[in-house]
């Protein structure tokens, strides 16, 4: 199996321009070694890590020089072969597993409260706030716990929060890039054993991924998730002679249309045509008849999965049939 070390390659844009890193036939399935959000604010997997701050820090200070911010790492372009500009690139998220530690915490100025004076101030504090993760009963964190503290855990639920195709002309970073092409959108639904559908725009696909999570809470409010390190397992296909408005996610129970945009309000709107777009398309379900279901139906679920400007809806798969 072919795999790309944590460290092998590094990289802050989308660029066609990129040489790339692994050439991959479809259904081959590959593996790829990420790197946090901040390039290893935890340095080492030991009891007692050395962990970087936020603020005052050498190691995050030198990625603020740079601006954009030097953060969000992806590994990429891996190319597919048999993919052409005008298809859809399938990644099909095998398995993630996080590495031993994780972080979230407060970086001022980011996130809704991030100048806020309320509450004493607290949540405009820098904090770093370690997640241990736990294996599971696999003896891999893929299926482990979150340990945010001794009173508490959780289940862990991985997944990629970057995942893009080089765009067709732009240049995007990995920090702010968000568009058709995928990017830094943190869906909770890029996870394993889904089918994530991005547009390809150049021979190949050239995909890039990074940025991974051992889990989140929808809206990720302070900007930072359970940040991670990890080992990614997935394999692409490519859907001939396809084009969709924007990412698009194929669960085994539902199926799940993203919009991205600003304000929120507008993500929402997006979100609901590509929905809209895909059941006439692929299910035959007339446009007309989904708008009134988005309204009726409670099966018809929208998810806020980042505050900035990523939204999804989501339909069970039990549904996609014309109602008349």
């Amino acid at each position: 199996m072919q795999i790309i070390k944590r460290g092998e390659v590094t990289k802050y844009a989308f660029d066609a321009r990129d040489e790339p890193v692994l050439h991959v036939k479809q259904e081959e399935s590959f593996q790829i070694e990420t790197d946090d959000a901040l390039s290893g604010l935890i340095e080492d997997d030991s009891d007692n890590p050395k962990v970087h701050q936020f603020v005052g820090d050498a190691h995050v200070d030198a990625l603020n020089a740079a601006w954009p911010p030097k953060y969000n790492p992806v590994v990429g372009p891996i190319y597919v072969e048999g993919c052409e500009a005008g298809d859809v690139l399938a990644v099909n998220l095998e398995f993630i597993d996080p590495w031993r530690y994780g972080f979230s915490g407060i970086l001022p100025g980011i996130g809704p409260y991030g100048e806020s004076t309320r509450w004493g101030g607290q949540c405009a504090e820098p904090r770093v706030q370690v997640i241990e993760h736990l294996p599971g009963p696999s003896g891999k964190t893929r299926d482990g716990k979150g340990k945010y503290s001794d009173k508490l855990t959780w289940d862990l639920e991985p997944f990629c929060g970057t995942l893009a195709t080089a765009p067709e002309r732009e240049v995007f970073t990995s920090l702010l890039g968000q568009g058709p092409f995928g990017g830094n959108i943190d869906c909770r639904d890029v996870a394993p054993g889904h089918t994530i559908l991005l547009n390809s725009y150049h021979e190949g696909g050239l995909l890039y991924i990074g940025d991974i999570h051992g889990g989140q809470g929808d809206t990720e409010f302070t900007g930072i998730a359970d940040e991670t390190r990890a080992t990614v397992q997935l394999n692409c296909t490519v859907i001939k002679n396809k084009r969709t408005p924007t990412v698009r996610i194929v669960k085994p129970g539902s199926i799940v249309a993203v919009g991205i945009n600003l304000p929120m309000e507008h993500a929402v709107y997006d979100a609901c045509a590509n929905m809209i777009d895909w059941l006439s398309e692929d299910y035959d379900i007339k446009p007309q008849d989904t708008y009134i279901r988005m309204s009726c139906d409670p099966a018809f679920r929208i998810r806020t999965y980042q505050m900035v400007r990523a939204i999804t809806i989501q339909y069970p798969k039990h549904r996609l049939n014309p109602a008349f």
